[in-house]
């Protein structure tokens, strides 16, 4: 596509107004249109790393997710949010995480956090999604998979513009027993289709089920000659990670050289690809441990665990799979825009403080991992690498945490096979998709109702020249995500990371030289340094960004959530009639006691 015509295109969505997004609801306009505009498939992975495609630079089979790469974009400098549910709300909002009620993951967010300003943990009614608007610009609207944005009435798929759904409104369960939880911070796992709780099948894998579902979408509403979005949002890698079996033999003995040389690999062919520079400095994290120290057999329990990550990954790109072939046998994969992303970095934490639950909840053997009841946490030392040869993981704001692949493939790209260094971010997905759908994107009102604006921007010029630049040099952009924080200011990065991975302190970074983050150059630049610090001070105050309690943890806070908002609304009648029985019983001796000698006296 011409830059002219794009101008033009981009031009025309920006000024068309809210007139048009109305006249292009009915159905005349809506089936006119069809061929001009193409359908799109979103595709959500869940706790990737940076590397854990094939064409960025992994060593996992990911050749459906490679042959989409061949065929389009991969953005090298692509960022989203920490944690799942504030990556989700930005990239079917448009909007920042604190403008749009997910200023934290529910699970980690401070008591006195949750119901603030920003801190709803669900999506507010002053944002539109991308499918309402889709939707009410004539296109057929589809949701499978894991949505974490909202389980209230109004927040359910239904009433956020999607036609169709089947969702899990959590932060994830298990793989194959989709009614099971993963870990016991709520009651159960909520499931709903069509804004209704779902009646879930007996045989399940969840990637299988949630592309069955999304092609039964698309089959249900071929007949009405409109374009397609489909979004489909996976749990894999979510923990629990579980796979077929045969995806997991695949890998047996691929791991045993351990994470270290894992990491260096996927470095060397990253740059290879020139994803990242040649010989990328990278640091050992102090969550990496030494694989040499490891016995023999903790080498193989070890080696499994991540034999399983890969085949789960190679599971769901197996799927996609499936899903382009439907594409193609309905004559729909050559109309299709496809976007594919990870919600953020791989899963670092080691779950150690869930351990009593999962003793009595999951299997842990060697023989079953990835199986159905059985339970594998990839941990820190695997997590480095998938990252690699980024530094930290999910929940931090190191690069590793929030620097995700991004895929842009098909209809309307013109740039196959390239890579976009430039600067981007998930709340440049929606104004993307409206510009490609010829959807003018909404004011600061819809429907007669405020709204918050659109924070993002087109990628239009990159899909047509990957040379082209969104942001400008001097243009901030803020970050905060439970206390670890980011500025991003053309290729420079200011970031503070809290214990136990992090200091505390603000650092600066060249991410253009120095992706790993390895070299700091607050001395070297101080100006640079002060600037971007005040930068960050006001995009703070302008979204609202709370301080964090003194003493915060993440994983303290995800046990103190658990115990208030779940543990003891289930449990203390239970307690109280525990406590009475225990406290009355002996009184109730006594008592009995005194009155048979009363009246034996």
């Amino acid at each position: 596509m011409k830059p002219a015509l794009i101008a033009l295109w981009s031009a025309w969505g920006l000024l068309a107004g809210a007139a048009a997004v109305a006249a292009a609801a009915a159905p005349s306009a809506g089936a006119a249109s069809a061929a001009a505009r193409p359908n799109f498939v979103v595709l959500v992975a869940d706790d990737w790393g940076f590397t854990d495609v094939g064409a960025f630079g992994g060593e996992i089979s990911t050749p459906h997710l490679d042959d989409l790469a061949r065929r389009g974009v991969r953005f090298a400098n692509f960022h989203v949010a920490a944690s799942c549910s504030p990556t989700r709300a930005m990239l079917l909002t448009g909007v920042d995480t604190h403008r749009n009620g997910h200023g934290n993951l529910r699970e980690t967010m401070p008591g006195a956090h949750l119901g603030q300003p920003g801190y709803q943990a669900t999506l507010t009614p002053n944002v539109v999604t991308v499918a309402t608007l889709l939707q009410a610009g004539g296109y057929r609207t589809s949701v499978t998979g894991k949505w974490n944005v909202g389980n209230e009435p109004r927040n359910l798929p239904d009433q956020r513009g999607f036609d169709q759904s089947f969702v899990m409104g959590d932060t994830g369960s298990d793989n194959w027993e989709p009614e099971k939880r993963y870990l016991p911070h709520a009651a159960r796992v909520n499931w709903f289709e069509n804004g209704k709780a779902a009646v879930l099948p007996k045989q399940f894998y969840s990637s299988t089920f949630f592309v069955d579902k999304t092609i039964e979408h698309l089959r249900a509403g071929a007949s009405s000659g409109k374009p397609f979005f489909a979004y489909v949002g996976f749990q894999a890698n979510h923990v629990p990670v579980q796979a077929p079996q045969a995806f997991i033999d695949k890998y047996k003995g691929r791991y045993d050289g351990g994470w270290t040389a894992l990491r260096e690999a996927r470095r060397a062919k990253a740059g290879e690809l020139g994803l990242v520079p040649k010989d990328t400095p990278m640091v050992t994290m102090g969550t990496t441990l030494d694989w040499a120290a490891l016995s023999a057999q903790e080498k193989r329990y070890q080696a499994r665990l991540m034999e399983v990550y890969a085949a789960m990954a190679e599971a769901t790109d197996h799927e996609v799979g499936r899903l382009v072939a439907h594409l193609k046998s309905t004559g729909e994969f050559d109309n299709t825009v496809f976007i594919f992303l990870s919600d953020n970095g791989p899963e670092g934490s080691d779950y150690k403080a869930a351990a009593p639950w999962l003793l009595f909840n999951y299997s842990r053997d060697f023989d079953r991992l990835g199986g159905p009841g059985a339970y594998v946490v990839p941990g820190p030392s695997w997590s480095s690498a998938s990252a690699s040869p980024l530094s930290t993981f999910k929940f931090y704001a190191g690069e590793g945490g929030i620097r995700s692949p991004l895929i842009i493939s098909g209809r309307a790209v013109t740039a196959a096979n390239q890579i976009h260094a430039g600067l981007t971010h998930v709340t440049d997905i929606m104004p993307t998709l409206l510009d490609l759908a010829q959807v003018p994107r909404p004011g600061r009102t819809y429907q007669g109702q405020p709204i918050e604006a659109l924070t993002g921007r087109s990628l239009l010029p990159v899909l047509a020249d990957p040379s082209a630049r969104v942001r400008g040099s001097d243009e901030p952009l803020g970050y905060e995500l439970a206390g670890n924080k980011a500025l991003f200011k053309g290729d420079l990065k200011l970031v503070l990371n809290n214990p136990p991975v992090g200091d505390g302190q603000w650092r600066l970074y060249d991410l253009r030289a120095d992706p790993g983050e390895t070299k700091d150059l607050r001395e070297v630049l101080p100006a640079q340094f002060t600037a971007m610090q005040a930068d960050y001070a006001a995009w703070a105050r302008a979204h609202g960004v709370l301080p964090m309690p003194e003493g915060y943890n993440p994983v303290d806070q995800v046990m103190i959530n658990t115990f208030v908002n779940y543990w003891i609304p289930a449990y203390w009648p239970h307690g109280v009639a525990a406590s009475v029985l225990l406290l009355g019983l002996p009184a109730w001796l006594v008592v009995r006691v005194r009155r048979r000698r009363g009246l034996a006296g």
